[in-house]
C-alpha cells in the first residue's frame, strides 16, 4: 500500500484529501504544520507527498526546496490559484506537479496514480536497463546512471525534466504536441493540466540552450507542438 504524507493547515481540506485518498486504497498522515510537515518527510518512508502552498509558518516553496534536497519521491504541490501554479514550476523548485483548488476526488487520485506510476517506471529503467548512453555530441544522456552531460559539463536536472528530456533526446527531430507530452511523462490524457509540460519544457532550455530565448534543440514546432533537434 502507497504511503501519502498531506502537509495541510486548512483541516477540511486535508480532511477531503485524507479521505479520497483513503477510500481509494493509500496510507495517509496529515501534518498541518510546514516545520513539522518537514521533519515528518525526511524521518519516515513516504511513496508520496501532497504539499500545500501556503502553509503559515513556513513556505510550501521553501520545504519543497528542502524536501527535494533528500528525497526523490514525487512532491504535488496543492495552490488555489493558477498563477500559483505558474509560479511553482517556473521557479524549478522540485515539483513534479500539481493541483489547484477546487479540485475532484478523480482529478486528486488521478494525479497521485499518475505520479506515483511513473516514479516506479522511472526507478525500475534506473535499476534494470542496461548502460546505454545517447550521444550526440553536444548531449550525453546515460540512461543508466541518469546523467546528463552537455559541451562534457554535467548538468542536473529535476525528475520530470529528466524523464523529458530523455524521451526528446530518444525521438529526435518528432514533432509530440503538448498533450501527447503530457500524457507519455505524467501518465494523464484528460485529467490534468498539459501547461506544465510547457514551464519544464522551458527550464529544460534554460540549462540545455546557449540562449534559451531563441532555442536550437527543444524547439517550438508553431500549430504542431515540440520537438528535439541534435
Amino acid at each position: 500500500m502507497d504511503k501519502v504524507l498531506i502537509i495541510e493547515d486548512d483541516k477540511a481540506i486535508a480532511k477531503i484529501e485524507q479521505d479520497f485518498l483513503t477510500i481509494n486504497g493509500y496510507e495517509t498522515k496529515v501534518v498541518m504544520n510546514g516545520h513539522l510537515g518537514l521533519e515528518e518527510a525526511l524521518s519516515n518512508s513516504y511513496d508520496l507527498i501532497l504539499l500545500d502552498l501556503m502553509l503559515p509558518d513556513m513556505d510550501g516553496v521553501e520545504i519543497c526546496k528542502q524536501l527535494r534536497e533528500k528525497l526523490s519521491i514525487p512532491i504535488l504541490m496543492v495552490t488555489a490559484k493558477v498563477e500559483d501554479a505558474d509560479k511553482i514550476m517556473g521557479l524549478g523548485v522540485g515539483a513534479d506537479d500539481y493541483i489547484t483548488k477546487p479540485f475532484s476526488a478523480m482529478e486528486l487520485v488521478a494525479r497521485v496514480k499518475a505520479n506515483l506510476a511513473q516514479y516506479a517506471r522511472a526507478s525500475q529503467q534506473n535499476t534494470s536497463a542496461v548502460s546505454e548512453v545517447l550521444d550526440y555530441g553536444k548531449f550525453k544522456l546515460n540512461t543508466k546512471t541518469r546523467r546528463v552531460f552537455v559541451d562534457n559539463i554535467e548538468v542536473e536536472f529535476k525528475n520530470r525534466e529528466y524523464e523529458l528530456l530523455l524521451f526528446l533526446m530518444s525521438n529526435p527531430e518528432i514533432v509530440f504536441t503538448r498533450e501527447a507530452l503530457y500524457e507519455k511523462i505524467w501518465g494523464l490524457d484528460a485529467i490534468g493540466d498539459s501547461r506544465t509540460v510547457a514551464v519544464h519544457l522551458s527550464r529544460l532550455r534554460e540549462k540545455i540552450e546557449k540562449d534559451p530565448a531563441n532555442p536550437q534543440h527543444i524547439q517550438t514546432v508553431w500549430g504542431a507542438g515540440y520537438r528535439f533537434r541534435p
